[in-house]
């Protein structure tokens, strides 16, 4: 067997080459695709549109012009016009002799089961008490008379029913002074009066039941 050995010689060129790259012009372009918005910044977002209030201009309220007000003839203050004056300002009458006796404030009928009888001083509060009687038995002993209306309910009995009413004083001015209402079961107002009285004296009122 014979074995041939053969020497390679490898020669390698170790002369360096230059590579040259072709210049390519590229333009940029701007991504396509979904823009997302700006972040807010935390604690100052920008809540006008969920919270818009919108214009009605069917809302008139408050949008009157106020008319002008000429100096030249008024002081620019409302004036109130009215005929009453409140009770605590409007003196009672002089006690007289003529209020020194008893009064009579009439006869009423009525078909009603039973009436309501108010009272109250319409002239100046000024501490007017009274004792009030049903056919001369005491329903009230001793009440006093202020600006408001007060009074009770009244089960009649067929025939006459007498109210009386009694001045304890005279306040501190004048004499007893009172209006009187009395309204059936309806609410219908069937009597209205006023006395005068001095201490002692008595009004009288009688309200006849069919």
């Amino acid at each position: 067997m014979f074995l041939f050995c053969f020497s390679l010689s490898a020669q390698f060129d170790n002369t360096t080459k230059k590579v040259d790259f072709e210049p390519i012009d590229r333009i940029v372009s701007d991504p396509g695709g979904l823009k997302l918005p700006k972040s807010p910044i935390p604690g100052l977002t920008n809540q006008q549109n969920r919270f818009e209030i919108k214009n009605d201009n069917s809302n008139t309220l408050g949008t009157d012009d106020p008319e002008p007000i000429d100096i030249s003839t008024d002081d620019g203050f409302l004036t109130t016009k009215t005929d009453m004056t409140p009770n605590a300002f409007v003196k009672d009458k002089p006690a007289s002799d003529a209020f020194d006796r008893d009064q009579v404030l009439g006869e009423i009928k009525t078909k009603s089961g039973f009436v309501n009888v108010v009272y109250r001083d319409h002239q100046s509060v000024d501490g007017d008490r009274i004792r009030v009687y049903v056919n001369d038995d005491i329903v009230q002993s001793d009440i006093s008379l202020d600006s408001s209306f007060r009074g009770f309910d009244l089960t009649l009995t067929p025939g006459e029913n007498i109210i009386e009413f009694q001045a304890l004083n005279q306040g501190e001015s004048g004499p007893n002074t009172a209006e009187l209402h009395v309204y059936d079961e309806n609410g219908t107002l069937i009597s209205k009066n006023e006395w005068n009285l001095l201490t002692g004296r008595k009004a009288t009122i009688i309200v006849f039941k069919d």
